[in-house]
């Protein structure tokens, strides 16, 4: 199943995609008491979602029929997992034996939909790019164990952890100036739920610019894995239904390039795993005003 929020001429809503996904089944006038993704998630009320995409209705809307929104409205926590694939600790020229994850926080209004526009700041060139699977946590808990993990997930979706370079290096020990440009990262297109999804291992994640393969890796190869990451995560704060954890991003990003290599208005950036789909968007300045 494969849920997503979307708007209709500025009129916003949720859906799922229909059975043969080239439309949407509005949720919004058929499941009552929900007020958006986010909330059919908090209520644990995916089971409802999951008859419509079954029932072999006509979808309401076609797909390019509608503009893709962020997937989440306004999830309570979004946090991310940083250097966490073969390669990326090297980069950062971090120590092989650390043992604990590198973890920072986003916030909603940071990220958009599919196709929506990345914005490059007047205050930085170096925006760059970050392909990443991205969580939805389902059942929230605290202290989860690594073998529960997956009963935690509601499903996943894709993120483009969207960085300004420059402004990630202006702390020492932190990164959140960098991380929460306006409208600089995407998560999308959809959540695909997991009985679509098996081994998260053998998830292959990909990232284009304008066509060309930037990034390009299996989720086996993270120093933590998904189920640890919701472990620990959930050790030291509750993870509640609707929170969303982006992975963390392979090699390949524009500031590992010699020079490096920052999006620029006109690029197209696509993060793509086969089991979930494509988020693909444009980039183009920001006007301050």
């Amino acid at each position: 199943m494969r849920l997503l929020s979307y708007s209709v001429h500025g009129a916003r809503s949720f859906g799922v995609l229909a059975s043969d996904g080239t439309g949407v089944i509005d949720l919004a006038q058929r499941v009552d008491g929900v007020a958006d993704l986010g909330d059919l998630i908090a209520q644990g009320r995916l089971s409802e979602a999951d008859d419509w995409a079954g029932s072999g209705i006509a979808a309401d809307h076609t797909l390019d029929g509608i503009n893709f929104e962020r997937l989440l409205p306004r999830p309570g926590k979004i946090i991310c997992i940083g250097v966490n694939y073969g390669g990326r600790g090297a980069e950062y020229a971090e120590n092989p034996a650390d043992s604990y994850p590198s973890v920072f926080v986003r916030f909603p209004e940071t990220l958009v939909g599919h196709e929506q526009a990345l914005l490059r700041p007047p205050e930085s060139e170096q925006l760059d790019y970050e392909g990443e699977i991205v969580v939805v946590v389902g059942t929230g808990g605290r202290r989860i164990p690594v073998e529960d993990a997956r009963s935690h997930i509601a499903g996943m979706s894709l993120g483009n952890e969207g960085t300004i370079r420059d402004w990630v290096r202006h702390g020492r020990f932190n990164v959140t100036q960098g991380k929460n440009w306006h409208r600089s990262g995407s998560i999308g297109p959809w959540l695909v739920t997991l009985d679509e999804i098996e081994d998260f291992a053998e998830l292959h994640l990909t990232t284009r610019v304008n066509g060309e393969l930037r990034q390009d890796d299996l989720a086996g190869n993270m120093r933590f894995g998904i189920e640890y990451q919701v472990h620990y995560l959930s050790t030291f704060v509750g993870l509640d239904a609707g929170d969303v954890i982006f992975t963390g991003t392979p090699t390949g990003a524009g500031a590992r390039f010699d020079p490096p290599v920052w999006l620029e208005p006109g690029d197209v950036v696509e993060v793509t795993v086969p089991e979930i789909g494509t988020l693909r968007n444009p980039i183009r300045d920001e006007n301050p005003f």
